[in-house]
């Protein structure tokens, strides 16, 4: 089977996978404590010295970590002949021997070798005669491997069963911060600052008890200097999803001050991944994740839906403190699980958080963990105290909603109703690919207001081709043959696809462009060997940059070693103008000096943002008199002639005697001063 049908294989599985996690959610959590020793831990717990256990506590369950690493059975201690195999270990050995021979492929530039390797490991797994559901160890370990080559870029691996580079073309993830914070031991408190903290929290009003310790104090003096930046990412994305999660927090009976966890953990990012693979918002771990409803699979992982991993972080939260009867002891419980918070418990005999973290009987990151979120929760509640007064919240998210039953490409849906890819990838951050999922049903969010305009679209285009299909607004100049030059197809098709019945477009008109299927609607411009550079401005993005300078987002990252869609702390950018054939000589042309009084070359960066109008997308040179200009479907010699206040026979004289006009060349505009 080749790697190409994976998605068919997963999707099938993430079916099977469903119906089981329907059944565990429907089950109340075993209880990692016996029910007679919660009431104890709770009563204990501000009481450190006399919270003491006297139950005994059954032996820890296993804790929420990343599956291990599976190691060579020939590597482990000899066992005696008499010892039965174990069929499950030995079958995981051999998925993933092949599983980590198709990364070593991958990463070696062999594409077609992995795809081979990832389909044996697929078809070990599948294939056996052993059920995936039955042992949990056989589930880590797909779930690691679905993890592991959803984040490969799948571009390289697109074959015959992928529809399109939108199926192949992955969302991008960000680090957690919470990864960043815990790297930073807590700083040493300053007096003044935990003093001052303490007299807040005597009149700040919360729903979770609040303690200051010198670790709390520490990082609170973290966050309003050295971590600041931190801090004010997250306070202002937590506008986006404020309302929805202290909503659904307080409809599911916990402490609505539980998002200041969100916050700590992900900075309110959905596509937030820690370095052991937690993800979304809430920084689940896939099999924790499943336990509470939240599905994945090639295309969607709920952990990355805000309202979803919401509602199951708040059962969950919920169940760990009808455990520990101790809200510290809950937190600590979610970031390590629960097994390991059970485990100190009885070694020590206290089911206090403080008489853990000071008997270092947690892990590291666990005994950080609670104090961050203390510190981030008093500073938000006392932002001015902090200098935080000139931070403000993003508005809220707000979107129509319409469930759909087939796949779509999101650039599809962007042109349906007038927006942008980034903005839906923004407003559907559960979706892991620009196209929903093959089957099933789908909540697809559009921008508020768009949801008929959408409907009337889309219908035009058939339930079949709505992943290669596009729209083309029509612009002064465009004609059937342009259209067909431009997207390589017979003007037929276009004729047929929107039913016309002369040759004439009108301006502003939505034309359809039924691409064939299975072609890749990809970027295929031709860039120039120069290199042209960009300094990067406040409120620039990898989306609104490429767009500016006429280049595709993938190839902006690609040139600038970029991941997603955030330019913080870039300066400069360094990027290709995109050419023609035919314009070859235009750049030569273009690299000449230009004439200016001081007799200087033309500068290669682009010190301000390029102005975008309606007709073109300019970039200037340092001299005013020299402008690149470069062409876009619809415009004639004569039209930019007369926006730039020129003429045709200027126009031909600077550009090599060009006649005929392409979409992407590049002209070379001399404008009088």
């Amino acid at each position: 089977m080749r790697f190409a049908n994976l998605h068919v294989r997963t999707a099938a599985l993430a079916s099977l996978t469903l119906v089981v996690c329907s059944c565990q959610t429907a089950q109340k959590p075993v209880p990692l404590l016996p029910p007679a020793t919660a009431p104890a831990l709770k009563a204990a717990a501000p009481a450190p010295a006399a919270a003491q256990v006297k139950t005994p506590a059954p032996a820890p369950a296993q804790t929420e970590a990343p599956a291990p690493q599976v190691q060579n059975p020939s590597a482990a201690e000899p066992v005696s002949a008499a010892a039965p195999s174990d069929p499950i270990a030995d079958l995981i050995a051999q998925v993933e021997k092949d599983y980590q021979t198709g990364l070593t492929d991958y990463q070696a530039g062999k594409p077609d070798a992995a795809k081979q390797d990832f389909d044996k490991a697929f078809n070990a797994l599948l294939g056996s005669h052993l059920d995936i559901r039955s042992d949990d160890r056989l589930q880590k370990e797909f779930d690691r491997i679905v993890e592991g080559v959803n984040r490969l870029d799948l571009g390289n691996l697109a074959a015959n069963g992928l529809g399109g580079d939108s199926e192949a073309q992955q969302q991008k993830s960000e680090p957690a911060p919470i990864d960043e914070t815990n790297e930073i031991a807590p700083p040493t408190a300053d007096p003044r600052v935990k003093a001052k903290a303490q007299a807040e929290i005597a009149s700040t009003h919360s729903d979770l008890p609040l303690m200051m310790t010198d670790q709390v104090a520490g990082y609170i003096s973290y966050f309003s200097n050295r971590g600041r930046g931190v801090f004010e990412r997250a306070f202002a994305r937590s506008g986006r999803y404020h309302d929805l999660m202290v909503s659904i927090l307080k409809e599911e009976g916990v402490p609505q001050d539980l998002i200041y966890l969100a916050q700590a953990e992900s900075g309110f990012h959905p596509l937030a991944v820690s370095r052991v693979g937690a993800r979304g918002i809430w920084q689940f771990m896939a099999s924790r994740a499943r336990g509470y409803g939240l599905s994945h699979n090639m295309y969607v992982d709920d952990r990355q839906d805000p309202e979803k991993s919401t509602r199951a972080a708040a059962r969950h939260l919920k169940d760990l403190y009808n455990q520990f009867g101790d809200w510290y002891l809950a937190m600590a419980a979610y970031n390590s699980g629960p097994g390991t918070v059970q485990a100190a418990v009885k070694r020590t005999g206290y089911a206090d958080f403080w008489e853990l973290y000071r008997r270092n009987v947690l892990p590291k990151e666990t005994r950080n963990y609670v104090p961050i979120i203390l510190a981030v929760t008093i500073v938000t509640k006392n932002l001015s105290q902090y200098g935080f007064d000139d931070v403000s919240m993003d508005e809220p998210a707000k979107f129509d909603s319409v469930t759909i039953d087939y796949p779509v490409d999101l650039r599809l849906v962007a042109q349906c109703v007038g927006t942008t890819q980034a903005d839906l990838q923004d407003l559907n951050p559960s979706l892991l690919r620009l196209t929903t999922p093959r089957t099933g049903k789908f909540e697809l969010h559009l921008p508020v207001g768009t949801k008929d305009q959408y409907q009337t679209a889309i219908a035009a285009i058939p339930t079949d081709m709505r992943l290669w299909w596009r729209y083309h607004t029509v612009h002064s100049g465009d004609t059937l043959a342009s259209l067909s030059r431009t997207y390589r197809i017979p003007v037929k098709s276009i004729v047929q696809a929107n039913h016309l019945d002369g040759t004439e477009l009108e301006a502003d008109a939505k034309v359809i462009i039924p691409n064939p299927p299975g072609k890749r609607v990809s970027d295929t411009a031709t860039y120039a060997r120069r290199i042209t550079r960009y300094r990067v401005h406040a409120g620039d993005t990898v989306e609104s940059v490429a767009e500016n300078l006429g280049i595709s987002p993938q190839m902006l990252r690609r040139w600038n070693g970029l991941r997603g869609n955030s330019l913080a702390g870039r300066k400069v950018l360094a990027f290709h103008l995109p050419v023609t054939p035919t314009s070859r000589a235009t750049e030569s042309a273009s690299s000449r000096p230009s004439r200016s009084k001081r007799g200087s070359k033309a500068t290669q960066t682009a010190d301000s943002k390029p102005p975008a109008t309606k007709s073109a997308k300019i970039e200037k040179e340092d001299t005013a008199s020299v402008v690149r200009h470069k062409v876009k479907s619809g415009e004639t010699l004569y039209s930019i002639a007369t926006y730039y206040k020129t003429t045709v026979a200027a126009l031909k004289r600077d550009n090599r005697n060009v006649a005929i006009l392409r979409p992407g060349m590049i002209l070379i505009v001399q404008q009088s001063r």
